[in-house]
């Protein structure tokens, strides 16, 4: 398996991916970079071109896993690999609990340490829930969003596609926001946010409108 990236959060994927991988299968992708090692903690191969996740794909394993976060970076790196013959994979760690009933997850998801998602919750593809989220019953995540660490969304919510939730904020119930929306840290959103804004404060405030 593929992590795509080989930094920051790619650290935490490898993490998860740890729970359910052999280490011997796991490498990394990387293009970008310039200050990296040809291998991850002197043991995980880093593969800087396309052209060798391709062959990787043919030869190996064409499964791959996103370890990088922002919604469009996520979608852009998405396209790369599956346009190659990349399967995106999700991966949720064990320390997470999901629930019995009615939860659906998209292809593509990351679901980091100790987060909950309880019934009847619908996930599109590439979402990622970062650690120590909790997501309560009937909500709906569209693609591509990120929760970040910490943050609480209430029952009966819909979070639209490209979403960018910041750290330790908190969705009430009932509430619908919409797409490419950033949420500030430590906010508290208590009514519904349309298309293209950013809101921070206790309650959310729209400062800026994309």
């Amino acid at each position: 398996m593929i992590i795509f990236g080989a930094k920051g959060f790619a650290k935490e994927v490898l993490e998860v991916c740890l729970e359910n991988e052999d280490r011997n299968n796991i490498v990394f992708y990387d293009d970008v970079s310039t200050d990296l090692p040809d291998k991850l903690y002197n043991e995980f191969k880093i593969m800087r071109t396309l052209k060798e996740v391709e062959e990787y794909f043919k030869e190996v394993d064409n499964r791959f896993v996103l370890g990088l976060g922002g919604p469009v970076l996520r979608e852009m790196a998405w396209k790369k690999f599956t346009s190659i013959g990349g399967l995106p994979s999700s991966m949720i760690s064990s320390s997470s609990r999901i629930g019995s009933f009615g939860v659906e997850l998209g292809a593509g998801v990351n679901v980091m340490l100790n987060s909950v998602i309880t019934n009847d919750v619908r996930i599109g593809k590439g979402v990622l829930i970062n650690q120590i989220s909790s997501i309560g019953h009937d909500v709906d995540i569209e693609d591509f969003v990120e929760v970040c660490p910490g943050v609480v969304i209430s029952g009966r919510t819909k979070i639209g596609e490209f979403t960018f939730l910041g750290s330790n904020c908190t969705i009430l119930p009932n509430i619908n926001i919409g797409s490419n929306v950033i949420v500030g840290a430590g906010s508290v959103i208590n009514r519904d946010i349309p298309n293209g804004c950013t809101v921070v404060g206790v309650p959310g405030k729209i400062i800026k409108t994309n």
